[in-house]
Protein backbone atom coordinates (compact mmCIF):
# COMPACT_ATOMS: atom_id res chain seq x y z
CA UNK A 1 0.00 0.00 0.00
CA UNK A 2 1.27 3.73 -0.75
CA UNK A 3 2.11 5.31 1.77
CA UNK A 4 2.30 8.97 -0.08
CA UNK A 5 0.45 11.64 1.94
CA UNK A 6 -2.71 12.63 0.65
CA UNK A 7 -2.88 16.90 1.21
CA UNK A 8 -5.60 19.43 0.30
CA UNK A 9 -6.43 22.71 1.28
CA UNK A 10 -9.90 23.20 3.33
CA UNK A 11 -13.08 24.30 1.74
CA UNK A 12 -13.07 27.88 0.64
CA UNK A 13 -16.09 28.75 3.27
CA UNK A 14 -14.10 27.10 6.16
CA UNK A 15 -13.30 30.41 8.38
CA UNK A 16 -9.67 29.63 9.78
CA UNK A 17 -7.69 27.31 7.93
CA UNK A 18 -3.83 27.81 9.64
CA UNK A 19 -2.51 24.10 9.10
CA UNK A 20 -0.01 24.36 11.88
CA UNK A 21 -2.53 25.72 14.34
CA UNK A 22 -5.17 23.43 13.61
CA UNK A 23 -2.76 20.42 13.67
CA UNK A 24 -1.18 22.16 16.91
CA UNK A 25 -5.31 21.71 18.63
CA UNK A 26 -5.98 18.36 16.47
CA UNK A 27 -3.56 17.04 18.95
CA UNK A 28 -3.86 18.51 22.32
CA UNK A 29 -4.22 16.01 25.12
CA UNK A 30 -7.25 16.53 27.79
CA UNK A 31 -4.05 17.41 30.37
CA UNK A 32 -3.39 20.59 28.17
CA UNK A 33 -6.71 21.88 27.78
CA UNK A 34 -6.35 24.05 31.14
CA UNK A 35 -3.02 25.51 30.56
CA UNK A 36 -2.51 28.85 28.88
CA UNK A 37 0.20 31.34 28.66
CA UNK A 38 -2.37 34.16 29.89
CA UNK A 39 -3.03 33.76 33.64
CA UNK A 40 -5.94 35.72 33.69
CA UNK A 41 -7.73 33.42 31.21
CA UNK A 42 -8.47 30.38 33.19
CA UNK A 43 -9.75 26.84 31.55
CA UNK A 44 -10.93 24.39 34.13
CA UNK A 45 -12.46 20.99 33.15
CA UNK A 46 -14.95 19.48 34.57
CA UNK A 47 -17.96 16.80 34.39
CA UNK A 48 -20.99 19.34 34.02
CA UNK A 49 -20.42 22.94 32.32
CA UNK A 50 -24.18 23.76 32.64
CA UNK A 51 -24.43 23.12 36.77
CA UNK A 52 -21.88 25.84 37.50
CA UNK A 53 -23.25 28.00 35.02
CA UNK A 54 -26.68 27.41 37.18
CA UNK A 55 -24.67 28.33 40.43
CA UNK A 56 -22.97 31.26 38.83
CA UNK A 57 -26.12 33.10 37.94
CA UNK A 58 -27.67 32.25 41.64
CA UNK A 59 -24.56 33.69 43.37
CA UNK A 60 -24.72 37.12 41.69
CA UNK A 61 -28.78 36.93 42.01
CA UNK A 62 -28.25 36.33 45.60
CA UNK A 63 -25.87 38.87 46.02
CA UNK A 64 -28.00 41.61 44.13
CA UNK A 65 -31.08 40.82 46.57
CA UNK A 66 -28.90 41.06 49.80
CA UNK A 67 -26.94 44.07 49.12
CA UNK A 68 -29.59 45.50 47.03
CA UNK A 69 -27.33 46.02 44.24
CA UNK A 70 -27.92 46.35 40.39
CA UNK A 71 -27.15 43.54 38.64
CA UNK A 72 -26.76 43.12 34.90
CA UNK A 73 -26.31 40.05 32.83
CA UNK A 74 -25.41 39.44 29.13
CA UNK A 75 -27.46 36.47 28.65
CA UNK A 76 -27.22 33.82 25.67
CA UNK A 77 -30.32 31.20 24.69
CA UNK A 78 -31.98 29.16 24.03
CA UNK A 79 -30.83 27.11 27.22
CA UNK A 80 -34.68 25.80 28.18
CA UNK A 81 -33.06 23.64 31.22
CA UNK A 82 -30.40 25.87 32.50
CA UNK A 83 -32.88 28.96 33.49
CA UNK A 84 -35.82 26.84 33.82
CA UNK A 85 -33.36 25.09 37.15
CA UNK A 86 -32.39 28.52 37.82
CA UNK A 87 -35.82 29.97 38.47
CA UNK A 88 -36.52 27.20 40.37
CA UNK A 89 -33.77 27.74 42.99
CA UNK A 90 -34.94 31.34 42.91
CA UNK A 91 -38.62 30.51 43.94
CA UNK A 92 -37.13 27.67 45.94
CA UNK A 93 -34.86 30.11 48.27
CA UNK A 94 -37.52 33.00 47.57
CA UNK A 95 -34.36 35.14 45.79
CA UNK A 96 -35.81 38.84 44.71
CA UNK A 97 -35.17 39.32 41.56
CA UNK A 98 -35.99 43.47 41.45
CA UNK A 99 -32.04 44.27 41.14
CA UNK A 100 -31.54 42.14 37.95
CA UNK A 101 -31.51 43.43 34.48
CA UNK A 102 -30.94 40.74 31.53
CA UNK A 103 -29.98 41.81 27.91
CA UNK A 104 -29.83 38.97 25.43
CA UNK A 105 -26.97 38.70 23.20
CA UNK A 106 -28.62 37.92 20.04
CA UNK A 107 -32.00 37.52 18.31
CA UNK A 108 -32.65 35.69 14.74
CA UNK A 109 -33.88 37.86 11.69
CA UNK A 110 -34.92 37.91 8.21
CA UNK A 111 -33.35 38.45 5.07
CA UNK A 112 -34.11 41.93 5.42
CA UNK A 113 -33.08 42.48 8.74
CA UNK A 114 -36.15 42.45 10.26
CA UNK A 115 -35.44 41.10 13.68
CA UNK A 116 -38.00 38.45 15.21
CA UNK A 117 -40.21 39.42 17.46
CA UNK A 118 -40.91 37.39 20.69
CA UNK A 119 -44.32 35.91 19.57
CA UNK A 120 -41.48 33.68 17.24
CA UNK A 121 -41.51 30.33 19.14
CA UNK A 122 -38.02 29.27 17.72
CA UNK A 123 -36.94 32.73 19.04
CA UNK A 124 -34.23 33.16 21.71
CA UNK A 125 -36.80 36.22 23.38
CA UNK A 126 -39.32 34.05 23.26
CA UNK A 127 -37.77 31.06 25.05
CA UNK A 128 -35.71 33.31 27.92
CA UNK A 129 -39.08 34.70 28.55
CA UNK A 130 -41.19 31.31 28.74
CA UNK A 131 -38.20 29.56 30.53
CA UNK A 132 -36.70 32.06 32.82
CA UNK A 133 -38.56 35.37 33.83
CA UNK A 134 -42.20 33.11 33.03
CA UNK A 135 -40.84 30.49 35.83
CA UNK A 136 -39.76 33.17 38.28
CA UNK A 137 -42.51 33.69 41.03
CA UNK A 138 -44.48 36.92 40.18
CA UNK A 139 -43.82 38.11 43.00
CA UNK A 140 -40.13 37.61 43.26
CA UNK A 141 -39.51 38.41 39.49
CA UNK A 142 -37.95 41.31 37.71
CA UNK A 143 -39.48 43.36 36.02
CA UNK A 144 -40.82 43.23 32.58
CA UNK A 145 -39.17 46.12 31.43
CA UNK A 146 -35.72 44.61 32.90
CA UNK A 147 -35.34 41.94 30.45
CA UNK A 148 -34.12 43.44 27.19
CA UNK A 149 -34.13 41.52 23.49
CA UNK A 150 -32.63 43.36 20.46
CA UNK A 151 -35.39 44.49 18.47
CA UNK A 152 -35.55 45.94 14.86
CA UNK A 153 -36.46 49.37 16.63
CA UNK A 154 -33.21 48.55 19.05
CA UNK A 155 -30.28 46.98 17.22
CA UNK A 156 -29.06 50.14 16.10
CA UNK A 157 -28.43 51.61 19.60
CA UNK A 158 -28.92 48.00 21.31
CA UNK A 159 -25.06 48.00 23.21
CA UNK A 160 -25.83 51.73 23.93
CA UNK A 161 -28.42 50.70 26.36
CA UNK A 162 -26.17 47.68 27.83
CA UNK A 163 -23.97 50.63 28.77
CA UNK A 164 -26.34 53.03 30.14
CA UNK A 165 -28.18 50.09 32.24
CA UNK A 166 -24.99 48.91 33.72
CA UNK A 167 -22.78 52.46 34.04
CA UNK A 168 -20.23 51.02 31.60
CA UNK A 169 -20.19 47.12 30.75
CA UNK A 170 -21.88 44.37 31.84
CA UNK A 171 -21.56 42.71 35.10
CA UNK A 172 -21.03 39.10 33.84
CA UNK A 173 -20.92 37.69 30.13
CA UNK A 174 -22.40 34.42 29.67
CA UNK A 175 -21.27 32.74 26.03
CA UNK A 176 -20.32 29.43 24.75
CA UNK A 177 -19.16 29.35 21.28
CA UNK A 178 -20.73 27.80 18.21
CA UNK A 179 -19.35 25.89 15.40
CA UNK A 180 -18.13 28.40 13.18
CA UNK A 181 -16.32 29.79 16.71
CA UNK A 182 -18.53 32.73 17.05
CA UNK A 183 -19.32 34.26 20.35
CA UNK A 184 -23.20 35.45 20.77
CA UNK A 185 -23.71 35.71 16.74
CA UNK A 186 -20.46 37.54 15.98
CA UNK A 187 -20.02 35.25 12.79
CA UNK A 188 -16.44 35.22 11.17
CA UNK A 189 -16.09 36.38 7.58
CA UNK A 190 -19.65 38.00 7.99
CA UNK A 191 -19.74 41.54 6.26
CA UNK A 192 -20.78 43.40 8.84
CA UNK A 193 -17.92 42.57 11.14
CA UNK A 194 -15.31 43.22 8.65
CA UNK A 195 -12.39 44.54 10.34
CA UNK A 196 -8.53 44.85 9.66
CA UNK A 197 -7.49 44.03 12.57
CA UNK A 198 -7.86 42.32 15.88
CA UNK A 199 -8.20 45.48 18.06
CA UNK A 200 -10.86 47.01 15.85
CA UNK A 201 -12.85 43.69 15.96
CA UNK A 202 -12.84 44.31 19.56
CA UNK A 203 -14.29 47.47 18.92
CA UNK A 204 -17.30 46.92 16.91
CA UNK A 205 -20.71 47.31 18.72
CA UNK A 206 -24.05 45.41 18.37
CA UNK A 207 -25.85 45.13 14.79
CA UNK A 208 -27.38 42.55 12.09
CA UNK A 209 -25.18 40.27 10.73
CA UNK A 210 -25.07 37.92 7.52
CA UNK A 211 -25.00 34.43 9.23
CA UNK A 212 -22.16 32.24 8.59
CA UNK A 213 -23.25 28.67 6.68
CA UNK A 214 -21.53 26.66 9.49
CA UNK A 215 -24.33 28.62 12.02
CA UNK A 216 -27.14 27.73 10.19
CA UNK A 217 -26.49 24.36 9.81
CA UNK A 218 -25.51 23.63 13.10
CA UNK A 219 -28.51 25.34 14.52
CA UNK A 220 -30.52 23.21 12.03
CA UNK A 221 -29.36 20.31 14.20
CA UNK A 222 -30.89 22.33 17.19
CA UNK A 223 -34.28 21.40 19.00
CA UNK A 224 -36.57 24.60 17.92
CA UNK A 225 -35.67 23.83 14.25
CA UNK A 226 -36.71 20.01 14.73
CA UNK A 227 -32.52 18.55 14.94
CA UNK A 228 -32.82 17.22 11.53
CA UNK A 229 -30.88 19.19 9.09
CA UNK A 230 -34.10 21.20 7.87
CA UNK A 231 -31.37 24.48 6.92
CA UNK A 232 -34.16 25.99 5.09
CA UNK A 233 -35.81 26.35 8.07
CA UNK A 234 -32.93 28.76 9.98
CA UNK A 235 -33.01 32.19 9.60
CA UNK A 236 -30.39 33.83 7.16
CA UNK A 237 -29.13 36.58 9.80
CA UNK A 238 -29.67 37.62 13.04
CA UNK A 239 -29.14 40.21 15.72
CA UNK A 240 -26.44 40.31 18.13
CA UNK A 241 -24.26 41.84 20.43
CA UNK A 242 -20.76 43.35 19.53
CA UNK A 243 -17.23 42.56 20.59
CA UNK A 244 -17.06 45.35 22.35
CA UNK A 245 -20.09 44.57 24.35
CA UNK A 246 -18.02 41.14 25.65
CA UNK A 247 -14.87 43.55 26.34
CA UNK A 248 -16.70 45.88 28.24
CA UNK A 249 -18.36 43.47 30.54
CA UNK A 250 -16.92 43.09 34.05
CA UNK A 251 -17.08 39.28 33.90
CA UNK A 252 -16.62 36.82 31.40
CA UNK A 253 -18.24 32.98 32.02
CA UNK A 254 -17.68 30.53 28.76
CA UNK A 255 -18.85 26.74 28.89
CA UNK A 256 -17.95 24.45 26.38
CA UNK A 257 -20.58 21.22 26.82
CA UNK A 258 -22.58 20.89 24.23
CA UNK A 259 -22.55 17.45 22.21
CA UNK A 260 -25.03 15.73 20.21
CA UNK A 261 -28.13 14.22 22.27
CA UNK A 262 -25.17 13.14 25.07
CA UNK A 263 -23.21 11.09 22.48
CA UNK A 264 -19.23 11.31 21.36
CA UNK A 265 -20.42 13.27 18.45
CA UNK A 266 -19.67 17.26 18.71
CA UNK A 267 -19.31 19.98 16.38
CA UNK A 268 -18.02 21.97 19.86
CA UNK A 269 -14.41 19.90 20.16
CA UNK A 270 -12.53 21.27 17.80
CA UNK A 271 -14.52 24.69 18.20
CA UNK A 272 -13.15 24.32 21.71
CA UNK A 273 -9.71 23.85 21.38
CA UNK A 274 -9.35 27.05 18.46
CA UNK A 275 -11.02 28.98 20.67
CA UNK A 276 -8.87 28.07 23.86
CA UNK A 277 -5.51 27.40 21.98
CA UNK A 278 -5.87 28.41 18.71
CA UNK A 279 -4.22 31.80 18.04
CA UNK A 280 -6.51 35.19 18.48
CA UNK A 281 -8.14 36.19 15.48
CA UNK A 282 -11.37 37.67 13.66
CA UNK A 283 -11.32 34.20 11.97
CA UNK A 284 -12.13 32.33 15.11
CA UNK A 285 -14.24 35.41 17.13
CA UNK A 286 -14.73 34.02 20.56
CA UNK A 287 -10.73 33.96 20.69
CA UNK A 288 -10.94 37.05 21.44
CA UNK A 289 -11.23 35.78 25.38
CA UNK A 290 -7.64 34.69 25.53
CA UNK A 291 -6.97 38.35 25.57
CA UNK A 292 -9.75 39.59 29.04
CA UNK A 293 -9.85 38.32 32.21
CA UNK A 294 -12.43 35.11 31.28
CA UNK A 295 -13.03 31.78 33.53
CA UNK A 296 -14.11 28.81 30.97
CA UNK A 297 -15.21 25.69 31.97
CA UNK A 298 -14.73 22.68 29.62
CA UNK A 299 -16.72 19.65 30.31
CA UNK A 300 -15.28 16.10 30.27
CA UNK A 301 -17.03 15.37 26.92
CA UNK A 302 -15.56 18.02 25.31
CA UNK A 303 -12.02 17.90 26.42
CA UNK A 304 -11.79 13.86 25.00
CA UNK A 305 -8.89 13.35 22.28
CA UNK A 306 -10.42 12.24 19.11
CA UNK A 307 -8.97 10.72 15.61
CA UNK A 308 -9.72 8.88 12.58
CA UNK A 309 -12.41 6.51 14.02
CA UNK A 310 -12.36 4.30 10.61
CA UNK A 311 -15.04 1.70 11.48
CA UNK A 312 -17.55 4.37 12.83
CA UNK A 313 -19.89 6.15 11.22
CA UNK A 314 -22.36 10.04 11.79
Amino acid sequence: MSKKPFVFKPAPWVPFKDPAALEKCRKLKRAGIEKHRNPDFKIKVVEDVGAIWIGDMIVRIKESDDLDKKLVMITPNPCPAIYAAAAELINRFKINCRNVYTFNMDEWADQNGNIAPESYPAGFNHSFIKYFYGKIDPSLRMPRKNCVAPTTKNIKHYSNLITECSNGGADICYSGPGWAGHIAFIDPDTPEFACRSVREFMKMDARVVTLHPLTIAQNSLHGVFGQSGDIANVPPKAATIGPADVVRARNRLEVHGLTTMGTFSSWQRMTSRLVLHGPVTPKVPSSILQLLPTTVYVSEAIAREFGCFETVGY
